[in-house]
């Protein structure tokens, strides 16, 4: 089982908020989860949250956290963010109630 950190009010969240023009946002880097305008309590409250950012890490366990990087910069800029394929597939985990006992929230 893979311990997964949560960091609050972290400034890559920020950017990504802003970037998003979003009031609160979740990045993972690796295996750990940084938030922006959320408490860790508020966004462990969201399942639909929790499983689209453990999708996340379980990509980057899959691809490595450079190649990770490299490819979903890739996708948003050659389909858009909403479409690009590491992020369908996140969203689709939404629904995964399995995904979230793959992992233990340190």
């Amino acid at each position: 089982m893979l311990s997964v950190k949560i960091k609050e009010r972290a400034w890559i969240a920020c950017i990504a908020a802003r970037k998003l023009k979003a009031g609160n946002a979740a990045i993972v880097i690796g295996n750990t989860i940084y938030l922006y305008g959320v408490t860790r309590a508020g966004f462990l409250s969201n399942p639909a949250w929790l499983r689209h950012e453990l999708k996340h890490v379980e990509q980057y366990r899959r691809l490595s956290i450079p190649v990770f990087i490299i490819v979903y910069l890739y996708q948003c800029l050659r389909f858009g963010y909403t479409n690009a394929p590491l992020e369908l597939a996140a969203r689709q985990a939404e629904a995964d109630e399995g995904i979230t006992g793959n992992y233990r929230i340190a």
